[in-house]
């Protein structure tokens, strides 16, 4: 994977990852009420609906923080009954919520400049002191997004991207609300309006943006091509792995999650199909960043391939069959162990039985047929194989 997400392996519930999270949301808080408390009373008092359109922006990104802070607090609880696979996702719902706001603090922009172009009295010019509000207010801004960008980067929190470019949004406006006012300010008092309205349509377009992001993770969008493309690479190069299928992804706030079936072969013991799904969920978390977790189905080529198993009785039923079937046979009595395969639509099956039985090859031969003609006529089982020892 590359890119932001690629950085961290931390999860939304890492102390490192909530410190700077809360770090970020406590200073643009801070910055933000004092940035807009002074372009709302500095544009009010200077004549600048470019401005104060500005300010609310602003003041929408200390609303923003808020939320984010609410999301930090409780998206960071482990899993419950109530929420079994955590509450990573209030991340990616608050992200949502930001890009709604954003969008309606922009149709709220646009709506009242447009009714200051269209009004018959004329437009005031603004003061020289709300141009340098609107620069100050940029640096300010660019600084906000630096800041909240690298720490988002460095987690791989959406969130914290999504509260980073509100204040890159606001930076953008601002640098657009200072040519607005200049341009008032030598004669043209139209354009301090047309500036509000150019920082409306830039505004929605982020919010938009992001969004359409957070909606695509709430109903399981899976991860990119490229990402699945390592995903493959990396389960294929586990030993014991032929194949595999029905790869499914997920995103989790900050996190993404796997399940996956894969082939081994048909014969493999239990614990040996177990530990091959243990290597394959291990090097995935460990190499693919993101991931998070991984559910490893074990599949063998007749699963796939072959006709299904499904429907198949279990192993109490099967032996409640072979008690009856063998009934007539006195070396049953002596079976240690029974070994079903489920494979191809129908159950093999392998019997354990003393070394003893084994002798002469003839007589061994006659106990193996024996057995097979037992249940020849049951139409779930397949085979029947003798193992001495």
């Amino acid at each position: 994977m590359s890119g932001a997400e690629g950085h961290s392996h931390l999860d939304a519930s890492s102390p490192e990852r909530y410190t700077a999270s809360m770090r970020v949301a406590v200073v643009n808080i801070s910055a933000n009420f004092l940035l807009s408390t002074a372009q709302v009373i500095i544009g009010l008092l200077g004549h600048s609906q470019a401005l104060v359109a500005d300010g609310l922006h602003t003041l929408s990104d200390m609303f923003a923080d808020l939320l984010v802070i609410f999301a930090l607090k409780h998206g960071r609880k482990g899993a419950d009954e109530e929420h079994p696979c955590g509450h990573e996702r209030i991340e990616t719902a608050v992200t949502m919520i930001l890009g709604i706001v954003l969008v309606g603090v922009a149709v709220g922009i646009s709506v009242r400049a447009g009714m200051k172009l269209m009004a018959p009295d004329p437009l005031v010019t603004p003061s020289a002191l709300t141009l340098w509000t609107a620069l100050v207010t940029l640096a300010a801004k660019e600084a906000m997004y630096r800041y909240t960008i690298n720490t988002a980067d460095r987690f791989g929190s959406n969130m914290l991207r999504a509260s980073a470019w509100h204040h890159r949004s606001d930076a953008l406006s601002s640098l657009i609300v200072a040519v607005g006012i200049a341009g008032a300010l030598i004669g043209f008092a139209y354009l301090d309006a047309v500036a509000a309205i150019v920082v409306a349509v830039m505004i929605v377009k982020v919010g938009i943006k992001l969004s359409w992001q957070s909606l695509r993770e709430l109903v399981d969008t899976g991860l990119g091509r490229k990402d699945l493309d390592s995903i493959r690479r990396a389960i294929l190069s586990v030993s014991g792995v032929k194949a595999l299928h029905l790869l499914r992804t997920r995103r989790v706030g900050g996190q993404a999650l796997a399940d996956v079936h894969i082939i081994v072969d048909d014969h493999l013991s239990v614990s040996e199909g177990h530990q091959i799904s243990e290597t394959v969920r291990a090097k995935l978390i460990e190499e693919i960043a993101p991931m998070t977790d991984v559910m490893v189905h074990i599949d063998t080529e007749e699963d796939v391939d072959g006709p299904s198993c499904e429907g198949l009785p279990l192993r109490d039923a099967v032996l409640k069959r072979l008690d009856v079937y063998f009934r007539e046979i006195p070396e049953a009595l002596q079976i240690e162990h029974v070994t079903l395969h489920y494979l191809d639509g129908h159950i093999d099956i392998e019997l354990q039985l003393p070394l003893s039985l084994a002798s002469p090859d003839t007589a061994a031969h006659e106990l193996g047929r024996r057995f097979s003609d037992a249940v020849q006529d049951d139409k779930d089982i397949g085979s029947v194989e003798i193992n001495f020892h």
